[in-house]
This record gives C-alpha cells, structure tokens and sequence, in this order.
C-alpha cells in the first residue's frame, strides 16, 4: 500500500534508475500531457513528499516541454514556458506505482492499460502505473502543488511539535481521521493509522483532544515508517513474514496478538478502519 515508506522507497528507485541521465523519449498517456516531450532533458533528483513524488528535471537551453505553460494548469493548455527547472509531479494514491526496467525488459508489473507514463534513458525505462495528479510544473511551484502538507514523517522537515500543534488544533476530530489528514503530518496511511493506535492502546473514536500522549503517539508513528524505509514489506510487529507483519490491519476477525478478542472492522470517515476492542477501549456511546 503506498504510504509515506513506499513513496520514499519509489522515489529511491526512480532517482537509482535516472538521476544524472538524459532522457531520450518520454509518453504521457494522460490528456494534460498527452503532448509533452522530454526527450533531451536530464533528471537532477526524485524525491518524496509525503505521498507526492516529485521527479526534478532540467531542460535544455532553448526547450520547453511541448504544450507545457507556466503554471500546473496552463500545463495542457499551451502556451511559452522558459527552460530551466522542472518537476513532474505524481500521487500514487491507493493504487499507483512507478517501475524501473532494463532497455528490452518486459514491463511485467501491472497491465499495459494501467500504464500513464514512459520515461526512457540509454540506461533505464521508467514506467508509471495508474498514477494520480499527474503535472510537469516548473520547479519554483512545487509548493502550489505540495506546499498545504504537513511535516513529512520521512522528511528533512519533519518537526515532531509543529505536527502534534496541527493535530491539536482540531480538539473534536477523531484521532483516526487526523492522522490520515495530510495537511498535520504527511506520510500516515491507513495501515499506519491502525497500527499506531493499537500499539499506543487508543480507541480510532477518541477525539484529538482526549488522546492521553499525542507526543508520544507522534513519535511512534515517525519510527513506524522510519524503520520500514528500505524495504518493500510494511512491518509494525517486526516479523517480515506473511500474515505476521500486523497487529490487527487486514485482520479482521482475526485474535489480537495480545489479548486474543476478534479484530474487529469498520467504516470511520471515507476509510476502513481495524482495532481491539478490549486493548484500545471502545468509542463512547453516542
């Protein structure tokens, strides 16, 4: 599931495979980009925002990307854009993915439909699978598209105190839906939502305000994705093996691993959500 760690770990993958290269053909199957070309152009970085990855280019003197303006939404409609710096921008959201291949390799990971992007190197295909928000920016904008998000778990920015302040601000939200909001700290997904709140014992009901130690709720969660940063397997119980990497995410019906009650499932918000109702004590009547 692409949270912050997978992200960060894309973004790896993808910076391995282009950074320093130039391109020599790329294919945008998405209709504000459906003309772009960056043949010619080289990768300076991928990096990760949060959930956002952000591949930086730079254009050759004297080139723009063909049909790219200034701004991300002058982007398909035409228009003179100067060379210099530029980020293509991608949400892999629930389901998105980016692959690196060798030239002639098979694209193997995903159905060719699902494809969105293309980017070729002599040594290296990058290829972008049902991806979202997908725009080509001029690198000055970044923050237009990501500037809204919160302290990044994984980032050079991540300041634990400006976090719990943002998460505090909203007393009467329930702690569940706070951590998935990416504007008070970017990079917790659903699966880290429920696993933080079962370690630290917190009913996904509680509001904000009535959480007993958001500092400590934070820091764990840091070092949840902290230590998940590397690998492809998303692990909160420390086993790597499968059906033992969770505590009560995807195990619904399932005995907790500490007390033995079934895990229980249900909908909070717009997301599922999983927890012990005898180790994270049950949501208040009414």
């Amino acid at each position: 599931m692409p949270e912050g760690d997978t992200v960060w770990n894309t973004a790896r993958v993808l910076h391995r495979a282009l950074a320093g290269a130039t391109l020599t053909a790329s294919e945008f199957r998405v209709p504000q980009l459906a003309t772009a070309d960056l043949a010619g152009w080289t990768v300076r970085e991928s990096a990760a925002r949060g959930k956002h990855l952000l591949l930086r280019l730079e254009a050759p003197a004297g080139t723009a990307p063909a049909g790219a303006g200034g701004t991300a939404s002058a982007v398909a409609g035409g228009g003179d854009a100067p060379a210099g710096r530029w980020t293509l921008h991608s949400h892999l959201r629930m389901d998105g993915a980016w692959r690196a291949y060798a030239p002639g390799e098979r694209w193997a990971a995903r159905p060719a439909h699902l494809i969105r992007a293309v980017l070729r190197s002599s040594g290296a295909v990058a290829v972008g699978y049902h991806l979202h928000e997908l725009a080509l920016v001029p690198t000055e904008q970044e923050e237009t598209l990501v500037g809204g998000l919160g302290p990044d778990l994984l980032g050079a920015d991540w300041d634990p105190a400006e976090a719990v302040r943002r998460l505090a601000a909203h007393p009467d939200e329930t702690i569940a839906e706070a951590l998935l909001d990416q504007r008070n700290l970017a990079g917790i997904g659903n699966l880290y939502k429920c696993e933080v709140l079962f370690l630290r014992g917190v009913s996904p009901w509680t509001p904000v305000g009535a959480v007993p130690d958001l500092p400590g709720l934070v820091a764990l969660a840091q070092r949840l994705l902290a230590a998940n940063r590397g690998r492809w397997t998303q692990s909160s119980t420390g086993s790597l093996h499968r059906g033992q990497t969770t505590y009560v995410y995807g195990r619904r019906a399932q005995p907790c691993r500490r007390c033995g009650t079934a895990v229980r499932k249900e909908e909070l918000g717009e997301r599922v959500t999983y927890w012990c109702p005898v180790c994270q004590p049950e949501r208040p009547a009414g």
